[in-house]
């Protein structure tokens, strides 16, 4: 059985993003057209994975900070 509750090691930024019920529920709420992209269709499989113990809640963590975070662009500094 599925465990949405569980929570991220380290919050991410999100109205309320301590959970993995929160990150669904955040995706969720987002308009059909942005939850068919690629970035959040990832982070919707991480997310399930997590909740159902099948892979790590960092690797959903991860995830939803690369989709919501798709439009920064990294630029190195030296």
């Amino acid at each position: 059985m599925a465990d949405w509750s569980r929570p991220f090691e380290d919050p991410i930024i999100l109205p309320d993003g301590r959970t993995l019920r929160d990150a669904a529920d955040y995706i969720t709420s987002l308009p059909k057209a942005e939850q068919n992209l690629e970035p959040w269709q990832t982070a919707v499989e991480a997310l399930i994975k997590a909740a159902e113990d099948r892979g790590p809640v960092m690797h959903s963590r991860i995830g939803m900070l690369r989709a919501l975070n798709r439009h920064i662009e990294r630029v190195f500094q030296p």
